[in-house]
């Protein structure tokens, strides 16, 4: 397992870049993730605008203006946080690297170099806005397309889904909360992630931002949702190559001829939740990541990719055939509810109402809203398109 990117590149290549231990392995992917969802998002309503589905809006905006005050103080900010934590690594690099979590959330930091990059940045966009400054500022409509939004989109849901995913992880695990108002780190922070509980308030606030910007919400939701999907298959990698606990339960038995061992079962050396026995077989044993599994367990999170690669070609496939509005999006979510109920049945899971996990009981609701989704459309076209008939007769 490589918990960093620093782990990674050392083992694979033998270069040794200690500065990219701030770079965890799992965030790299989700990036990477966040980075597929928005492309075919972009790809998707561009395509739409094309066939007419979406239109335009007009936007106002003013040209000519100086920077604002508060365009300044947040530009101060950034600034200063950057200056502040950049060149304490630079001059404090052991002391920094010892533990990067709780450094990067800590009050350790140059208080000269943040002062210093936060003067820069506020000068350089000062003088950015004077080189662009009109004797008197001019207001001018703006077309902004459909596709012109996949990046605030994607914005939009990584914040409110990391969010979500922080949220709905401690209410499943309420102690873990108390522990960490009574105690709070880094780790209990960036730690611990429910998927579904991204999704939904995730999905909430992307179609807030469909209503508020003029995108027809069920053409934005069947934009979105291979996106989506792909984007989970790819997270997914993540959990894998960090080891951070979204594996399967315990699996002893012998893999068939025709799978290899790995994809069978997995003890997750160097996991990055440290969890299990001391890794003394001879494996790489980094500081901080030194222990193994002691019994090999069914590796979920490649299943989960492998599952929802397919998935997302069957949504892509079906993206320009399946119709009405909306279709994609009600069967994503009967494919995604349908995909993670069964991988729930060899992962190891918190048992929340009699012998279900709370990842079962979302998956069954968004398997039922699905398919009852599906169904109201195909019934709502059906009467719309028999209407039309009879007025046209």
């Amino acid at each position: 397992m490589y918990p960093t990117l620093y782990h990674a590149l050392l083992d694979l290549t033998g270069i040794d870049l200690p500065y990219l231990t701030f770079l965890n392995s799992f965030g790299f992917f989700v990036a990477v993730a966040f980075f597929f969802a928005s492309w075919t998002l972009g790809k998707e309503l561009h395509r739409m605008e094309g066939l007419g589905l979406l239109r335009n809006t007009m936007r106002t905006e003013t040209i000519g203006l100086p920077a604002s005050p508060i365009e300044l103080v947040w530009q101060g900010i950034l600034g200063f946080i950057i200056g502040w934590k950049g060149i304490f690594i630079f001059t404090n690099r052991n002391e920094a690297l010892a533990d990067t979590k709780a450094f990067l959330l800590s009050m350790q930091g140059s208080w000269i170099g943040g002062l210093f990059v936060a003067a820069l940045f506020v000068w350089l966009r000062w003088r950015t806005k004077q080189k662009a400054r009109l004797p008197e500022p001019k207001t001018q409509e703006v077309v902004v397309k459909p596709s012109d939004h996949a990046t605030n989109i994607t914005l939009t849901a990584a914040l409110w889904g990391l969010i979500g995913a922080k949220l709905f992880h401690w209410i499943e695990h309420p102690r873990e909360f108390v522990h960490f108002v009574q105690a709070p780190s880094g780790d209990g922070l960036m730690s611990g992630l429910t998927m579904y509980g991204g999704l939904i308030l995730a999905g909430t606030m992307v179609v807030r931002y469909f209503v508020k910007n003029g995108i027809a919400p069920w053409h934005g939701a069947d934009a979105a949702a291979p996106g989506v999907m792909l984007a989970y298959a790819v997270g997914r990698i993540g959990c894998q190559v960090s080891g951070d606990g979204d594996w399967g339960v315990v699996n002893n038995t012998a893999a068939p001829a025709w799978i290899p061992s790995w994809l069978w079962s997995y003890d997750y050396p160097n996991n990055v939740n440290g969890v299990g026995v001391r890794l003394l077989d001879g494996r790489p044993c980094w500081d901080g990541y030194c222990t193994v599994l002691p019994e090999p367990v069914f590796p979920t999170p490649l299943y989960e990719t492998l599952a929802c690669l397919i998935l997302f070609g069957v949504l892509w496939k079906l993206r320009t055939q399946l119709k009405p509005a909306g279709s994609i999006f009600f069967l994503f979510l009967f494919l995604n509810g349908f995909e993670r109920f069964f991988i729930e049945k060899i992962r190891v899971n918190v048992e929340v109402l009699g012998h279900w996990t709370q990842a079962e009981i979302i998956a069954t609701v968004l398997m039922v809203v699905g398919l009852a989704g599906l169904i109201r459309l195909r019934r709502s076209a059906s009467i719309q398109s028999t209407g039309n008939s009879e007025t046209q007769d």
